[in-house]
């Protein structure tokens, strides 16, 4: 097992961030708009209980897409695969995470759990009477992934999220139009920006990462919080979908499986070896962390983080 050197980190962080300025923070959503294209922080989480960060890993970064990955674990463990996989797929796409084009072949599916249409189907089907309580279950699990009780979301970026959501919320229409789902799209879009405004540092990133890593256990007591196969089928999904239609490209040039956020966050697990947490919200035009990309690459080849 590596010792992940704090020194190594900084340096890394340094020579990533002078990419910055190739990337452009999210602002079609208001309140993202507002990050620093120049913050750029990094936790790696070992087995051990150990953490090594760069950084400002106090900052608070919302989840985002990185959202659908727990939100997926948590439905599969509610209903299992075949449920699950009866509405939405498990097949990548080259086409960009927000397309409606690919619902009009039939059958109007969406084609995996991490384009828009495919975790706003799945976000439907989490378990509860009311949107609060959905969202209260959702972030139960979030908690005993992160091993942190505070975790919590940002009322002011799911509301600047709810308020701008148009094309979500055509996603929803044309996907309650062929039945995939049939709850009330208001409600279902108050759930998904408030899911996706979950808030947390790097360090419980990196956190949540490592409980992929190992498995599904909790990297302290070595309890499952959730069972082999479901960690399994998560990390399938970030290898192959995790960073948008750039997936590809990066298992070749970093091979871990990642899920990223268009507020610049990104969650890696490393199998059996680590989980990591970035922010750097400067994006590519693919919609994911240039600069933590970046650092991510470098971390994978120094360390020889590829599972290929």
């Amino acid at each position: 097992m590596p010792v992940y050197s704090q020194e190594q980190l900084v340096r890394f962080v340094e020579e990533a961030k002078q990419y910055a300025r190739y990337g452009k923070v999210a602002d079609y959503i208001p309140a993202l708009g507002k990050a620093d294209p120049n913050e750029l922080s990094v936790a790696v989480y070992t087995p051990d209980g150990k953490v090594a960060s760069a950084g400002d890993v106090t900052v608070k970064v919302t989840l985002q897409s990185i959202s659908k990955i727990l939100a997926l674990a948590l439905v599969l463990m509610d209903h299992g695969e075949d449920e699950v996989f009866h509405k939405v797929g498990m097949e990548p796409t080259d086409y960009p995470f927000h397309s409606i084009a690919k619902l009009e072949e039939k059958p109007a599916k969406p084609l995996n759990p991490m384009i828009n249409a495919g975790a706003l189907v799945v976000t439907s089907m989490i378990q509860g009477g009311s949107v609060s309580e959905r969202l209260e279950r959702l972030l139960a699990f979030v908690r005993r992934l992160a091993g942190n009780e505070q975790i919590a979301y940002s009322e002011e970026v799911a509301r600047s999220e709810f308020e701008t959501a148009f094309l979500n919320r055509s996603l929803c229409y044309f996907l309650k139009q062929h039945r995939i789902i049939d709850e009330d799209v208001e409600e279902l879009m108050d759930l998904y920006t408030k899911q996706c405004a979950i808030e947390m540092t790097c360090i419980d990133l990196a956190r949540i990462g490592l409980v992929f890593a190992l498995d599904g256990r909790d990297p302290h007591s070595g309890e499952p919080i959730m069972p082999l196969d479901v960690a399994r089928i998560c990390k399938t999904f970030m290898v192959t979908c995790g960073m948008y239609n750039a997936s590809g490209e990066f298992a070749i040039k970093v091979g871990i499986p990642a899920k990223s956020g268009v507020s610049g966050g990104i969650l890696a697990a490393v199998p059996g070896r680590c989980g990591i947490g970035i922010f750097g919200p400067a994006l590519d035009d693919k919609g994911n962390s240039l600069t933590g990309v970046k650092l991510l690459e470098r971390l994978s080849k120094t360390y020889s983080l590829s599972i290929f």
